[in-house]
């Protein structure tokens, strides 16, 4: 693909993603020989590479697309939030290792009573 063609298609779509998806339907479309879809909506030479095609027929407007996203930007869509990490720090799980490894020793060590006082 030419870097100059896509970066002016890029200008005219805006959003990565879709020219993505453009390009990529537009030349399935133009490689199937199916009539009149099929055949290129601009003159270029024989030796030019279908997504080329694709890519100058988006900046000459020949084909058009129409998103359906009606958020804020189109790249909110694509483009998940980060989310807050649930992971813990190795050092509070070795923490909390350690006090249950002690609370459970302490657990199982009985208790030392005196011993009962032996008549002579």
């Amino acid at each position: 693909m030419n870097i100059e063609l896509t970066r002016k298609a890029l200008e005219k779509v805006g959003n990565p993603h879709i020219l993505v998806n453009l390009v990529s339907r537009r030349v399935r479309q133009i490689s199937s020989g199916n009539g009149g879809a099929s055949r290129p909506l601009v003159d270029v030479p024989p030796t030019m590479d279908l997504a080329d095609i694709a890519l100058l027929e988006i900046i000459e407007d020949k084909i058009g697309w129409e998103s359906t996203y009606t958020g804020a930007t189109p790249m909110d869509a694509v483009i998940p939030k980060k989310k807050k990490s649930t992971k813990k720090s190795a050092a509070s799980v070795a923490a909390a290792a350690a006090a249950a490894l002690v609370s459970a020793q302490a657990a199982s060590i009985p208790s030392v009573e005196e011993a009962p006082a032996v008549a002579a």
